[in-house]
């Protein structure tokens, strides 16, 4: 019989800590019943939560923590207050000693990513990590990197996240040579600053057998779907990661807003009911909720903050997808033959 997948679980964190978190723990045993968790929080609050969700205690080990870390909290605080001691800190390091497979926290994503890159290190020759959001698209989804692990990225940087988005396509779209485009303000070659087009011409020379590169891509290109990956640094990405997560709740607004307008709006209403259904489920944002931390020496999700049970039942879902695709086997053999492209490059003779 194949071992259970077990998912390490920061209890605390986040803006609703655990009564979000086990209610989410307990949505996705409804849909992966033999998935297993390890828990880390506070006994006094989560265990009568855990009483209330006997599935998920029963399906999950649970680890006193007498340390949260706050939502507020800069990176460097928390690691002084929260390293080693905190519910954060436990299930990354759970992770680091091979007795789970993927932490998922819903805490301070720069104190996740400190305490990640402390805990887990880096992978050989990836300078930075970056955070991979998944996107909604026209034709179905895609992959944004970085989301706002790293501001300012080099070229070099920019093709680590090609690299390591290419993988992460594969394991969860199951396309051998995913599409890669950099956002920049333009298609055109001499558009966009050195960097972006420094990176450009080192996916065009890099000719890696698992990556399509495409070219430059433009903001309005990620909802269309024309790429598998998109590729840009932590500060642009943020921003629209966030442009695209308003935009869809000013969508939903103006869509409530019309539809009980008048009388005959609402019955319109019932009518295409299911059509706005489909709609709402296509730009819900829990739906695709969970940042992959990519470069690491092991998988951490970060979902969003204020989400709801269902939300951090998406983080959790994709943590499982990650795992059971071999995310972390297919980023390794990737930049291995990256990286020997490099070296072979480097040794031939002028």
């Amino acid at each position: 019989m194949a071992q259970a997948m077990i998912i390490s679980v920061d209890v605390m964190g986040g803006d609703h800590g655990p009564s979000v978190v086990i209610p989410g723990c307990d949505l996705l045993l409804s849909r992966r019943p033999d998935v297993r968790f390890a828990l880390f929080g506070d006994e006094a609050v989560v265990r009568p939560l855990l009483d209330k969700h006997p599935r998920v205690r029963e399906a999950s080990t649970f680890t006193h923590c007498e340390v949260t870390v706050g939502m507020d909290e800069k990176p460097s605080q928390a690691l002084r207050h929260g390293r080693r001691t905190s519910s954060m800190w436990k299930a990354i390091e759970v992770v680091k000693r091979g007795e789970a497979n993927v932490a998922v926290s819903a805490g301070n994503t720069g104190a996740l990513m400190a305490m990640s890159k402390i805990c887990l290190r880096g992978l050989a020759g990836i300078e930075r990590p970056a955070i991979a959001a998944i996107w909604p698209t026209l034709r179905a989804e895609s992959i944004v990197l970085d989301v706002g692990a790293t501001v300012g990225a080099d070229a070099q940087q920019l093709m680590d996240f090609a690299v390591m988005g290419g993988a992460m396509a594969r394991a969860l779209f199951q396309v051998e040579s995913p599409t890669i485009g950099l956002l920049n303000i333009g298609v055109e070659e001499m558009k966009g600053n050195e960097e972006v087009r420094a990176a450009g011409q080192l996916l065009r020379e890099s000719n890696l057998p698992n990556l399509t590169y495409m070219g430059f891509v433009e903001g309005d290109d990620i909802g269309q779907g024309k790429v598998d990956v998109i590729v840009t640094e932590g500060f642009a990405g943020n921003i629209a990661l966030k442009t695209a997560e308003g935009t869809a709740r000013q969508v939903g607004a103006y869509l409530r807003a019309a539809m009980s307008r008048t009388l005959f709006a609402r019955i319109g209403y019932l009518f295409a009911r299911t059509a706005f259904q489909r709609l709402r489920d296509k730009m819900d944002p829990r739906k695709l909720n969970g940042g992959v931390f990519l470069g690491l020496n092991g998988i951490i999700i970060k979902s969003h903050g204020g989400t709801d049970a269902e939300g951090f039942a998406s983080a959790l879902d994709l943590g499982f997808d990650m795992v059971r695709n071999d995310l972390m086997a297919k980023i390794n053999a990737d930049l291995s033959v990256y990286h020997r492209g490099r070296l072979g490059v480097a040794n031939v003779e002028p």
